[in-house]
């Protein structure tokens, strides 16, 4: 039995417009792309209407991977839990079109977007101290083609959820081309051990656990979440089954207007036991968390910058494309 297919469906040409609002009201969405290997990883992004009905999320020029992962493997998902607790939950599954032929067209639609959505962090910074940060307005866009969706009106995780499909299955574009040259080695170690890392995801509150059923990522909010000695035993929305394997917890937590925001992502192996699952943990991969007082914030930004700067001439040079200007 496919994960959808005992619950309510509705159908139709067009994704229901009023998904399309939350997602664009949404500060933050979790992101979900598959590995090589086809392990599911999970980042909180901000995510953005498209011109043609996609829901759009972005990551930095200088560390692809999350659109990389998309380019070789389009199958992807994205999650809003929306805020307060009878927000509704909103699942979107569908297929990735990677977009980076044109890096200062997606310089400039980030700079004005992000600038409108969650700028508070740059807010009061002179403008000529913005135009250095191009490290990290420097963009590559992943649109999203809706293929399902799944909701949870009132954020009622205990009850099953609603299904859309289209009438259609729509065709996603196909991604921009590979750059070319040897990938960038990675630009930090990962963890050697990831307990120090579910201590502060204790108090992040529940997390996404993402797995793969039917082929794809599938995102969900757990309702419950305990720590145990190997991990976390997690309580599913009501009649969602989980398949055995792999795994990814997503923690997160963000301030009203996105001036500080806590990530604890950790990968490990689901058991599944009806709506329970037992998650063993294998790994903490790096977070760039932006926590504490303003200036411990500032710090770790600016930190981030100097050492992304060598990337951003690297990674446009692969493209070849010049460095992409920051422009108001």
């Amino acid at each position: 039995m496919s994960t959808s297919e005992s619950h309510e469906r509705t159908a139709g040409a067009t994704m229901p417009a009023w998904v399309g609002e939350i997602f664009d009201r949404a500060l933050v969405c979790e992101y979900a792309s598959l590995t090589r290997d086809g392990r599911p990883v999970t980042w909180p992004v901000t995510p953005y209407l498209g011109a043609d009905g996609t829901i759009d999320v972005s990551t930095g020029l200088t560390y692809p991977d999350k659109a990389e992962r998309a380019r070789r493997d389009p199958r992807v998902a994205l999650l809003c839990a929306g805020a307060g607790d009878e927000a509704p939950v909103v699942l979107v599954r569908g297929r990735a079109t990677v977009r980076d032929a044109d890096l200062q067209s997606n310089t400039d639609r980030y700079v004005r977007a992000s600038m409108q959505k969650t700028g508070a962090g740059f807010r009061g910074m002179p403008w000529f101290l913005v135009k250095r940060l191009g490290w990290y307005f420097a963009r590559i866009w992943v649109e999203v083609t809706p293929e399902q969706v799944w909701w949870w009106p009132d954020g009622d995780l205990a009850r099953a959820p609603e299904v859309w499909m289209p009438d259609v299955p729509p065709l996603a574009p196909d991604s921009d081309p590979r750059p070319a040259g040897r990938r960038l080695p990675s630009r930090s170690v990962p963890p050697a051990e990831w307990q120090p890392f579910a201590d502060r995801a204790e108090r992040l509150g529940a997390p996404t656990i993402t797995g793969v059923a039917d082929g794809m990522p599938l995102a969900l909010r757990a309702r419950e979440v305990v720590r145990t000695p190997d991990g976390f035993d997690l309580t599913l929305p009501a009649g969602i089954p989980l398949p055995d394997g792999p795994v990814c917890l997503t923690f997160h937590r963000h301030g009203p207007e996105m001036e500080w925001q806590e990530n604890v992502v950790l990968v490990g192996t689901a058991t599944a036991f009806g709506d329970r699952v037992s998650v063993r943990v294998d790994r903490a991969l790096n977070d760039w968390s932006l926590a504490g007082t303003p200036r411990d914030r500032s710090r770790s930004f600016l930190g981030q910058g100097r050492m992304l700067k060598r990337r951003l001439v690297a990674e446009a040079a692969r493209r070849g494309q010049p460095v992409p200007l920051v422009r108001r």
